[in-house]
C-alpha cells in the first residue's frame, strides 16, 4: 500500500542548516540561491512537522506544497498529431 505524501517548502536564513532538515522528513531539493528547501512527509503529520519546523530559529517560514490541490485532468487539451503516430505504429 503506499503511503500519501505531500511536499513542505522551508524558507531558512543561512544554506548550513538544510543539513538539520533531513530529520523532518525526505530532503528532496534545496536551492542556494532562494534559500529553500523541498521536504516530503506523510500526509498525516504535515501539520505536526510545519509546526515544528516553524519553531525552529533558522526558519523563516513553511508552506505545504499545493501539487496535491491541482487538478491534472485537463479536458480541453489537444492531442500532439506526431505523439499520435507515434503510438499507433503497433496496429
Amino acid at each position: 500500500m503506499r503511503v500519501k505524501r505531500q511536499g513542505i517548502i522551508v524558507y531558512f536564513q543561512q544554506m548550513k542548516n538544510v543539513r538539520h532538515l533531513k530529520k523532518y522528513g525526505h530532503l528532496i531539493h534545496a536551492s542556494k540561491k532562494r534559500k529553500y528547501a523541498v521536504i516530503y512527509v506523510n500526509r498525516e503529520e504535515l501539520e505536526e512537522k510545519m509546526e515544528t519546523l516553524n519553531k525552529l530559529s533558522y526558519v523563516l517560514r513553511v508552506e505545504p506544497s499545493w501539487k496535491p490541490q491541482v487538478e491534472t485532468d485537463f479536458e480541453n487539451a489537444k492531442p500532439d498529431k506526431a505523439k499520435e503516430y507515434d503510438y499507433k505504429f503497433g496496429i
